[in-house]
């Protein structure tokens, strides 16, 4: 994810943009951060050559927190520039041509962040999520867009030899980067907050969504609890994450009773992560 930056006078002036007073290069620790990608994620979504192009955009002058969550005291780092860097001899497994989003960032050099710094050298804070809203979610088998009532194909299946995912549009905002855990991208890690956000404050923009897909999540355990064997923990002192990751296990122990033959129903979850939360 990241790697030592030399803090030239442009990176300083590129820097002092987004600062009040004037930082010099002893006072700021620079680093790089591969934000998100255009190859289909654990979710069976991908960004466009041209989304990236847009959060290339978005993202300069945006804050990096953990876990997204949106305190001002979890406020970390900045990101001061951004770059899509495409690979022609590496093809993504849709058969594109590979590209990625970098953000660079700078934190200012304290007491409390040393350990954080040595962190990101060390290789340990290294994950990534960004939180953003796109405007489209197209089908890749038949062209729907999911934000105008979709279709009724299912992520992740396939469909006459194709592979069901969805391709992320038209970018609208970037609210956030975060350090995280466990991304859904598999080169960083991407959180998507799907619809055009028309409310400014991005921090109740993104609890009202986080509500809702608790509730879907909440839906679907419930659901796939009727259909697996064995004692299923209970949910309910769960955060987003721990109801995900649950989801997520019931989900892969259903497909393995399913393929031993110990169950005889096998039923898909709902769409619910269309709001996925977490990369």
């Amino acid at each position: 994810m990241s790697e030592s930056i030399g803090i030239t006078d442009e990176v300083l002036e590129k820097i002092n943009r987004h600062s009040v007073g004037t930082l010099t290069a002893d006072m700021v620790y620079c680093f790089s951060v591969l934000l998100c990608d255009n190859e289909v994620d654990r979710d069976y979504e991908r960004f466009s050559a041209e989304a990236l192009g847009k959060l290339a955009e978005l993202f300069v002058g945006r804050t990096g927190i953990f876990d997204h969550d949106c305190k001002s005291s979890g406020q970390t780092a900045r990101i001061y520039e951004t770059e899509v860097k495409t690979y022609p001899d590496r093809k993504t497994s849709d058969g594109k041509e590979y590209a990625a989003l970098m953000g660079y960032a700078y934190m200012v050099r304290t007491e409390q962040n040393k350990s954080l710094i040595a962190e990101i050298e060390g290789g340990i804070k290294k994950e990534v999520s960004v939180g953003c809203s796109v405007k489209k979610r197209i089908c890749s088998i038949c062209g729907s867009d999911g934000s105008r009532g979709g279709c009724a194909h299912v992520k992740g299946r396939t469909y006459g030899g194709r592979l069901c995912f969805v391709t992320l549009e038209e970018p609208t905002d970037a609210y956030e980067w975060s350090f995280v855990a466990v991304p859904a991208q598999r080169a960083a890690g991407v959180t998507k907050v799907y619809g055009e956000r028309e409310d400014s404050d991005a921090a109740e923009a993104l609890k009202s969504l986080e509500k809702l897909f608790c509730e879907e999540l909440t839906a679907d355990i419930i659901r796939l609890r009727g259909f697996v064997d064995g004692e299923v923990p209970d949910h309910s002192e769960l955060d987003i994450y721990g109801m995900i990751e649950l989801k997520r296990r019931l989900e892969k122990q259903l497909r393995d009773e399913a393929a031993s033959g110990s169950a005889g129903v096998v039923k898909s979850s709902s769409d619910a992560e269309l709001r996925a939360f977490r990369v």
